[in-house]
C-alpha cells in the first residue's frame, strides 16, 4: 500500500495535520491498513524532503499543518495514471509457504493447504458479512464508497485464494496417483568388471645346467 501517495491523495482536499491524516486514511481504507501516528509523520518529513508538501501553518490548537505543493500534485496524478506495476509481486508467505512444503519431511501437504482454506473461507465469510451490512442503506459519502471497493476487493481476492488452494490440493492428489501406477524400475544385473588375466605360473627354480 502507497502511504505516501494516500497521503498525497488526502492533502489534496486541504491542508490537514498527522493524526488527521491518520483517521481520513483509515475511514477511507476501512482500517484494513491501519497507521499509526509515527508513520504519518515519518511519511510527511520525507514528502517534505523531497519538495512534495510544506508545513503550511497551525490550526487553532496548535498542530502543524501540512500542504501539497505543485510538485505534490504532478506526482499524485502520475501515481493514478500510471498502472500498478506487476512485473515484480509482492513476496506471498502462503506461496512460499506451500512452496517449501513439497517434499519437506515430516509435513503434510494437504493438511497444511486445508487449514489454509478454512482460514480463507471463514474471512471471505467475514467480509461479506461486513458488506452486506455496508450495503443496508445507499453509502452516504466518498469514504463508505471507497471502503466498499476496498472490502469487494479483499473478498475476490480471497475467492481467488480459495480457488488456488483447491486447485494446488488436487494437483498433489494427481502427482501421487501418478506415482502409485508407475511401474518399478527392474533391478538391473549386477555389472560384470573386466576378465582377467590368468596368473602365470612362476618359472621353476634350479641351478643353471652345466654344459656337456
Amino acid at each position: 500500500m502507497s502511504i505516501r501517495h494516500g497521503l498525497l491523495a488526502l492533502l489534496e482536499r486541504g491542508p490537514r495535520y498527522g493524526s488527521q491524516l491518520r483517521t481520513e486514511f483509515e475511514s477511507r481504507t476501512g482500517s484494513t491498513w491501519p497507521l499509526n501516528v509515527g508513520q504519518v509523520y515519518t511519511t510527511l518529513s520525507r514528502l517534505e524532503r523531497d519538495g512534495l508538501v510544506v508545513q503550511d501553518d497551525e490550526d487553532d490548537q496548535g498542530h502543524a499543518l501540512y500542504a501539497i505543493t505543485d510538485g505534490g500534485r504532478t506526482e499524485l496524478r502520475n501515481w493514478f495514471e500510471t498502472p500498478v506495476d506487476r512485473s515484480s509481486p509482492p513476496r506471498d508467505e502462503l506461496a512460499i509457504k506451500l512452496a517449501m512444503a513439497v517434499g519437506a519431511p515430516g509435513v503434510d501437504i494437504r493438511a497444511v493447504i486445508q487449514s489454509q482454506r478454512h482460514h480463507t473461507v471463514k474471512a471471505m465469510q467475514d467480509y461479506t458479512r461486513l458488506k452486506a451490512q455496508a450495503l443496508t442503506d445507499v453509502p452516504a459519502d466518498r469514504d463508505e464508497v471507497a471502503w466498499l471497493l476496498v472490502l469487494e476487493q479483499l473478498i475476490f481476492q480471497a475467492e481467488a485464494e480459495a480457488r488456488w488452494l483447491d486447485h494446488c490440493e488436487s494437483r498433489l492428489v494427481r502427482l501421487a496417483e501418478a506415482a502409485a501406477t508407475e511401474p518399478e524400475p527392474e533391478p538391473r544385473a549386477p555389472s560384470r568388471g573386466p576378465a582377467r588375466a590368468p596368473a602365470r605360473t612362476p618359472a621353476r627354480l634350479g641351478r643353471p645346467r652345466g654344459r656337456a
